[in-house]
C-alpha cells in the first residue's frame, strides 16, 4: 500500500526533512518496573506519531532494562557474553511493542534486529532504515549491536550516524536534563541548557556511556537530552524545540 505524501509544513532541517534517533531505555517501557507498561508505550507511541505526522523522520532505539540487564547478572556470576545477549532479546520484545503501538496511533513501523529473527523482524540494513524512513515509516532497531560488550547509547549514537540523522535524542526518567550534579541528592544541582562533548567526557557525566559521547563528537552529531516525565516531551524533541540540555561539539 502507498504511502500518503509529506505534509507541505513538514518540519526540515535546512532544505531537507528533519531526520533524528530518538534512544528510550528499557525503564521507559516499564514504567520504572519490570516488565511492559501499556500506558507508557501507548503514550509515547502517540507522541512519536504525532511528530511524524507533521514531517519528522524517526527512527528508535529501544533497551530492555525492563526485562534484563545484561550487566547485572554479569555481576552475579552469570557470564558476561550471555547475559549480554539475553538483554538483547529484552530490547526486542520492547521494540515489538513499540511497533504496535505505534502502528494502531495510525503511523507504519518498522523493526529491525540486528540478530536475526526473520519472523518477527527486517535484518538491521542501513540503507532500507533510511528508505523507510523517507516514506514517513518509523524504524525501530532492536537487539543492540548484536554484540556483547556493547550499549544501547552507543549503538545509539552508531546508527544515528549510519543513517544520516541531524539528531540523537535521548529521553531520560526522572530527570530532565544534564545537571551539574545529581539533582536527586544535592539541591544545588543546576540544569545545564548546553554543554560540550569535552566537558561531558572531562567531568565523567553519567548521561550517556563514555564512547557514545567520543562517537558523537569525532563525528559532529549533536545530542539532546531530556527529560520524559512532562505531557508531550517527547513530541517536543522530535519536533527539534528548546528542551533539557542540548551537548555540541562547542
Amino acid at each position: 500500500m502507498s504511502q500518503p505524501p509529506v505534509r507541505d509544513d513538514r518540519v526540515a532541517h535546512g532544505t531537507h526533512p528533519r531526520r533524528v534517533l530518538l534512544k528510550l531505555s528499557g525503564e521507559v517501557f516499564g514504567g520504572g518496573s519490570v516488565g511492559l507498561d501499556p500506558d507508557v508505550v501507548s503514550d509515547a507511541a502517540q507522541q512519536i506519531a504525532a511528530a511524524v505526522n507533521q514531517g519528522v523522520q524517526v527512527s528508535v532505539v529501544v533497551g530492555g532494562g525492563n526485562f534484563f540487564r545484561g550487566a547485572e547478572l554479569s555481576a552475579h556470576g552469570m557470564d558476561r557474553a550471555r547475559a549480554d545477549y539475553m538483554g538483547m532479546l529484552g530490547t526486542v520484545m520492547n521494540a515489538l511493542a513499540l511497533q504496535d503501538f505505534i502502528e494502531k496511533a495510525g503511523v507504519p513501523a518498522r523493526v529491525q534486529t540486528a540478530i536475526a529473527m526473520g519472523q518477527v523482524a527486517e535484518s538491521y540494513i542501513p540503507l532500507r532504515a533510511i528508505r523507510h524512513m523517507e516514506k514517513n515509516r518509523v524504524v525501530v532497531f532492536g537487539a543492540g549491536a548484536g554484540l556483547p560488550y556493547f550499549s544501547t547509547d552507543t549503538v545509539s549514537a552508531q546508527r544515528a550516524l549510519e543513517t544520516g540523522c541531524d539528531e540523537l535524542l535521548v529521553g531520560k526518567n526522572g530527570v530532565d536534563g544534564v545537571y551539574t550534579a545529581d539533582p536527586r541528592t544535592n539541591p544545588d544541582a543546576q540544569l545545564l541548557e548546553h554543554l560540550t562533548y569535552e566537558r561531558a567526557l572531562a567531568d565523567g557525566l553519567q548521561v550517556v556511556d563514555a564512547s557514545a559521547f567520543a562517537l558523537c563528537r569525532d563525528n559532529g552529531l549533536t545530542m539532546r537530552v531530556f527529560g520524559m516525565g512532562e505531557p508531550g516531551s517527547i513530541t517536543q524533541a522530535l519536533l527539534g524545540e528548546k528542551i533539557g540540555t542540548l551537548v555540541s561539539c562547542g
